[in-house]
């Protein structure tokens, strides 16, 4: 097994749409409801700080390599996509340096049950951090899965798949991040 540390910067702004099931206060109307549960969206610790899901990362990856299709030299048609879905792994979420309390939200008018082109429509808010960094490990079980292949695949991901809510491969432009730096290590 090989570990891949990754320093990730973002290249876009990140924002989490976690599904929550707060209970309704008496009498309390839609908007107000909205508006005392929005945060409950972000993934939190317990101390309280934002962290992005290490499946985000892991689904991401393999997301890329699914919609690049590289082949892998010397086999012939086969790519990479599953030696990427079954051979890597990410056990460790990102933790943010933002608390949940502090980050801010944008208000959007989207369709009610969350697909476009839909008819009824609601306001409803999202959380928004405009800039985050942080390493993230990806745990490498499928020695197919070189270095340099890591690397071009988590470049495009970050460039073209994304993490978290309006992503790039979800018709939007947030959560795009880039690689900084990758340190390689064999391990047990």
């Amino acid at each position: 097994m090989k570990t891949a540390t990754c320093k990730l910067s973002s290249l876009s702004p990140y924002s989490q749409s976690r599904f929550h099931d707060t209970e309704k206060l008496e009498k309390e109307n839609a908007d107000d409801y909205e508006k005392r549960t929005w945060r409950n969206r972000l993934h939190v610790d317990d101390a309280g700080h934002v962290f992005i899901p290490p499946m985000a990362f892991k689904n991401c990856i393999a997301e890329a390599a699914k919609f690049l299709s590289v082949q892998i030299p010397g086999k012939g048609k086969a790519t990479y996509t599953k030696h990427f879905e079954a051979g890597i792994m990410v056990v460790e979420p990102l933790t943010l340096p933002d608390k949940a309390d502090a980050v801010g939200g944008q208000w959007f008018f989207v369709p009610a049950d969350g697909r476009r082109g839909s008819g009824k429509r609601v306001k409803k808010c999202f959380p928004m951090i405009s800039k985050w960094e942080g390493s993230v490990t990806f745990l490498i079980l499928d020695d197919t899965i070189t270095e340099e292949t890591l690397r071009y695949h988590l470049e495009q991901a970050g460039a073209l798949i994304g993490v978290g809510r309006f992503r790039p491969r979800n018709n939007g432009f947030y959560g795009r991040f880039k690689v900084e730096e990758i340190i390689w290590e064999e391990s047990e």
